[in-house]
């Protein structure tokens, strides 16, 4: 009796080992495709993080001055880029307003017959740039995030793995234990 249970965890213990083999191989492709895929995507998109004079804030310089001048690549320098470039000039053009907010007094402004007409096409343009740059940052960040979780899935592969080869590991001793039993029972 004692050598059947053996057996029968120690069979579980080795086919939840081939379950985490395959679930590390494909977490370990899901993490190098959206790598690739992240790194692609903007490495054609041809930005150039900022150096120099172009960082005017001491926030700015901490945040990017450890990418200035390379080609954005990764997901840290666009989550950099974003928040720390794109955001402080959205923010310094709109005097810190959303989109939606410079929009909404877009709309009500130029439906407004007495409204002056020089001021309507200004805060269209800024709603135009505020768009664009809400767009771009938003993109950055969606990269951003694939990279971050493209690295969760190459950690999960890694435990996975691990698990994989002690689940076999104390399958194989089950085993040879069960067989041990079953001579001492007979």
């Amino acid at each position: 009796m004692r050598a059947t249970l053996d057996k029968l965890i120690s069979w579980t213990g080795l086919l939840m080992a081939l379950v985490l083999l395959v679930a590390g191989v494909l977490l370990l492709w899901a993490s190098s495709f959206a790598h690739d895929q992240v790194k692609t995507q903007l490495t054609d998109q041809h930005i150039t993080m900022p150096e120099g004079d172009a960082l005017e804030t001491q926030a700015q310089k901490d945040a990017l001055e450890q990418y200035a001048g390379e080609k954005m690549t990764t997901g840290a320098q666009a989550k950099a880029y974003a928040d720390h470039y794109i955001l402080v000039h959205m923010n310094a053009a709109s005097g810190g307003k959303t989109y939606s907010e410079v929009s909404g007094e877009y709309m009500a402004m130029s439906s407004d017959p007495n409204a002056d007409q020089a001021k309507v096409e200004e805060l269209g343009q800024l709603r135009q740039t505020m768009f664009m740059g809400s767009t771009l940052r938003g993109l950055l960040l969606n990269a951003y995030a694939f990279d971050t979780l493209a690295s969760i899935a190459f950690w999960a592969s890694i435990a996975s793995f691990i698990g994989a080869a002690l689940l076999a590991v104390l399958g194989v001793f089950g085993l040879r234990h069960a067989r041990e039993v079953a001579r001492a029972e007979a």
